[in-house]
C-alpha cells in the first residue's frame, strides 16, 4: 500500500468518526432536551395550584362605563359580577385549603372535605420500593456471582438471556400474575386478611427489579480485572472464598448503580402497583397492610379529574415529587456516595 492510500484511508476513517460522533451528539441532545421539556411540563401544570392559593380572594376588576338599561338589567349585572366573585374567593379557598392538607394523613381527594395527604402515598411507594429491593438485590446479586464465577460456559449462555427476557415482559403481565397467583398463594401461606397489599406488591416488583440488579452487577464483576481473582487462587483462596472477599466487594460500586437503578425502576412503576398493593392509603408499618403508591395514584387518577381543576394540579405536583426524588437520589449517589466508594478502592 502507498503513502497516498494510506492517508486518503486515514482520512476516511476520521471523517467516519465525526460523522459518528455527530450523530452521536444530536441524538444525546435530543434525549437531553426531551428530559428537559418533560420537566418543564409537569412543573407547568403544577405551578398554578400555588399561584391559586396565594391570589387575594376578591378580584378587584377595573371600573367600565356601561349603559343602563334600566333597574332590572343593571340587578342582573350586579348578581352576574357578585356571583363572579363569590366563586373567585371560593376557589382561592379551597387552593389554600388543599395544600395545607398535603401534610395530612388522608388521601380523600373526592369528598365534601377534599384531603389530599401525601403522607400515605409517599409511605407506600417507599413501602413497596424497599420490600421488592430487598427481595431481588440478594438473588441478583447471588445469580450474577453465580453466573461469572461458577457456571460453566454452556450454562452461562442460557442464564443470562433467559434473564434479560425477563426484563421485556410488560409491566401488566407481571402485575396480573401477581394479582391471579401470588396473591392467592401468598395469602395462603402466611394467612393474611388483605389478599393484595404492599408484600405482594413488592413480590411482583422484585420480578421487574431483578434483571436491571443481575444485568448490571454481572457487568461489574466482568469488569474486575482478572489478576485480582488469580491473585487470590494462588494464595490458596477458593472460589467462594475469591468471589465473597475479593470480586464482591470490588464491584460494589457497580452494585450500588444497580441498586439506584433499581430503585428508580420500581419507585416509579405504575401497572404492578395499580393491580398488586390494593391501592388503600394506609400509613400502616404492616407489610401485610394494603397501600396506594404515588405513580398508581397519578395512573388511577389523572384520566378522571376536571382539567385545570385543583385535584389535577396536585396530580402534576405528586409526578414532579416522583422527578424531585428520583434526581435527588441519582445525585447524591453518583457525586458523593459513588466517588467516595471509588476513591476506597482506588486506595486514595
Amino acid at each position: 500500500m502507498s503513502i497516498e492510500q494510506a492517508k486518503l484511508n486515514t482520512k476516511a476513517v476520521l471523517r467516519n468518526d465525526k460523522i459518528v460522533e455527530t450523530i452521536i451528539k444530536i441524538v444525546s441532545f435530543i434525549s437531553f432536551a426531551l428530559i428537559i421539556l418533560i420537566f418543564v411540563f409537569v412543573f407547568k401544570e403544577a405551578v398554578p395550584l400555588f399561584f391559586k392559593a396565594m391570589a387575594p380572594k376578591t378580584a378587584a376588576a377595573a371600573p367600565i362605563e356601561q349603559e343602563t338599561y334600566g333597574e332590572e338589567v343593571t340587578g342582573k349585572l350586579e348578581d352576574i359580577k357578585s356571583n363572579n366573585a363569590s366563586k373567585t374567593a371560593a376557589t382561592v379557598e379551597d387552593a389554600a385549603q388543599s395544600l395545607l392538607s398535603l401534610g395530612n394523613k388522608e388521601w380523600q381527594p373526592v369528598s365534601s372535605n377534599p384531603q389530599y395527604g401525601l403522607a400515605p402515598l409517599l409511605w407506600g411507594s417507599l413501602k413497596v420500593t424497599v420490600i421488592s429491593l430487598l427481595i431481588a438485590t440478594p438473588i441478583s446479586v447471588l445469580a450474577s456471582l453465580f453466573t461469572v464465577v461458577f457456571a460453566p460456559k454452556k450454562l452461562r449462555e442460557f442464564i443470562k438471556p433467559a434473564i434479560e427476557l425477563l426484563a421485556g415482559f410488560p409491566s401488566v403481565v407481571i402485575g396480573f400474575f401477581a394479582l391471579v397467583t401470588i396473591a392467592t398463594f401468598s395469602q395462603g401461606v402466611f394467612g393474611y386478611q388483605s389478599r393484595l397489599n404492599a408484600f405482594v406488591g413488592g413480590l411482583a416488583m422484585a420480578i421487574a427489579v431483578a434483571p436491571i440488579i443481575f444485568t448490571v452487577t454481572e457487568d461489574a464483576l466482568n469488569a474486575i480485572p482478572k489478576f485480582m481473582s488469580e491473585a487470590s487462587l494462588a494464595l490458596g483462596a477458593t472460589k467462594w472464598q475469591t468471589a465473597i472477599h475479593v470480586l464482591l466487594p470490588a464491584a460494589t460500586p457497580g452494585i450500588f448503580a444497580a441498586m439506584l437503578l433499581g430503585f428508580g425502576r420500581a419507585f416509579g412503576e405504575t401497572m404492578i402497583v395499580i393491580m398488586a398493593t390494593g391501592n388503600a392509603s394506609l400509613n400502616s408499618l404492616s407489610i401485610f397492610d394494603s397501600v396506594r403508591t404515588m405513580s398508581a395514584t397519578i395512573g388511577a387518577e389523572m384520566a378522571e379529574v376536571v382539567f385545570g381543576d385543583i385535584h389535577y394540579h396536585i396530580l402534576f405536583l405528586l409526578g414532579s415529587i416522583l422527578f424531585i426524588l428520583t434526581f435527588a437520589l441519582n445525585a447524591v449517589a453518583e457525586f458523593y456516595v459513588r466517588q467516595r466508594l471509588m476513591k476506597r478502592f482506588k486506595g486514595s
